[in-house]
């Protein structure tokens, strides 16, 4: 007699269509597809959500040193100017002020004993 794996079966195969839902063709409905397109998509989904927080320190340094070379001045230099004047802001709040408040940066770098 096979044996069909009864309600935890059902339950987990219930569990793999649910994450599977918005795939294409057969890796979305049948079982052993769906298992194998499903360890795919989570290896992927673990790799990025790394490479996010990257890609995101990598944009917001770009955005702060467009800022510190309109005004005459280099990355380093001045996160080296906020680390001593002890100014604990993180690179993404000063790229966003760098972005959007242009002004609230000059008043930083003052702080910070640039200008």
């Amino acid at each position: 007699m096979r044996v069909k794996g009864g309600p935890k079966g059902k339950i987990r195969r219930k569990r793999v269509t649910k994450l599977t839902e918005g795939f294409r063709g057969r890796s979305k409905s049948s079982n052993k597809l769906a298992r194998q397109a499903l360890d795919r998509a989570m290896a992927f989904n673990y790799r990025d959500r790394k490479r996010l927080k990257r890609d995101m320190r990598s944009l917001w340094i770009i955005r702060i040193t467009a800022a510190a070379r309109l005004r005459g001045f280099s990355y380093s230099r001045l996160m080296d100017a906020l680390r001593k004047s002890e100014i604990g802001m993180n690179r993404k709040m000063l790229a966003e002020i760098a972005a959007t408040e242009p002004k609230a940066f000059d008043q930083i770098l003052s702080a910070s004993g640039l200008k």
